[in-house]
């Protein structure tokens, strides 16, 4: 496992820094900036102050190497960065590896080559307390990119005071990713939350493939219909790795008030490599 003590406290260690985005200080800032900036990326950067709306509900932001999803994820920060910090920030990403609980909360503290991520001590043990499913577990998220690879954004976006609460979920039945998000919408009566879904789209299709599934998707999110939504991806085998991370940020959005999906963008890995045979597809957007 890739967990440290520091203190009396412990901090889980990056696992894919160096592979999905470059290890060292420096040049991950670099290759940051160049995600917002270059590309399909949204062309700005989060400078100045942040906004103060604070109307988004939920996000969706992709996972894979920076060099294929960086761009269109930083739709999703830049938009986050302009609409506001919340007080609290959930990350529910999928569980590729099999290992550990099915819901789980890794209550450690997260490093990354710009520096540590707080552990969210008021926030997170309340879902563990609140929620049947839930359990405080970080072995499901040793070997897991699918949130680690969000926080290196949120520290860029928002500075390194951030927290957080990261879930790794593996399991996908409706009760539980509803009963989940409707913990987390109970809190928020009394905390600021936003809740951010890990996802990559379709998957080793072509791009025209991909596109015509993920529309067809998506057509659920827009309809906020998450149990839709989780039925067409089971019925297609659409190849959809976060559906139940997605299927949970629409469900907290819509105890929330949300009233509409927000594309921002859509991508595939062919953008980047021009090889449009056999692509992975990423999606930003958001519940508002």
């Amino acid at each position: 496992m890739h967990l440290e003590f520091i203190g009396i406290e412990m901090t889980r260690l990056p696992v894919v820094a160096g592979r999905f985005y470059e290890g060292e200080e420096s040049m991950l800032l670099q290759r940051i900036e160049d995600c917002f900036l270059k590309g399909s990326g949204p062309g700005r950067l989060p400078e100045g102050d942040p906004g103060n709306a604070r109307r988004l509900k939920a996000l969706i932001a992709p996972h894979a190497g920076y060099v294929y999803s960086g761009m269109p994820a930083a739709h999703s920060y830049i938009n986050l960065y302009e609409d506001g910090k919340p007080d609290h920030i959930v990350i529910i990403g999928p569980n590729h590896s099999g290992y550990g609980d099915p819901v789980a909360v890794c209550n450690d503290d997260w490093k990354t080559p710009l520096g540590l991520a707080k552990y969210d001590t008021e926030l997170g043990p309340a879902i563990v307390e609140q929620n049947k499913f839930a359990t405080n577990d970080c072995i499901a998220h040793s070997a897991e990119h699918s949130i680690e690879v969000q926080v290196p954004f949120l520290q860029y976006t928002f500075g390194n005071d951030v927290s957080l609460v990261p879930i790794c979920l593996r399991d996908y039945r409706y009760e539980v990713v509803e009963s989940l998000s409707k913990t987390i919408a109970d809190l928020s009566n009394d905390m600021d939350i936003l809740v951010i879904a890990s996802s990559d789209f379709t998957h080793f299709e072509s791009a025209a493939s991909a596109k015509i599934k993920d529309n067809q998707a998506m057509e659920y999110l827009e309809y906020l219909d998450p149990e839709g939504f989780l039925d067409f991806i089971k019925q297609h085998r659409i190849s959809i790795c976060g559906s139940g991370p997605i299927a949970a940020s629409l469900i907290f959005a819509k105890e929330l008030g949300a009233v509409k999906y927000q594309l921002y963008k859509y991508a595939t890995s062919g953008d980047v490599t021009g090889d449009d045979k056999s692509v992975v597809a990423y999606v930003s957007g958001a519940f508002i």
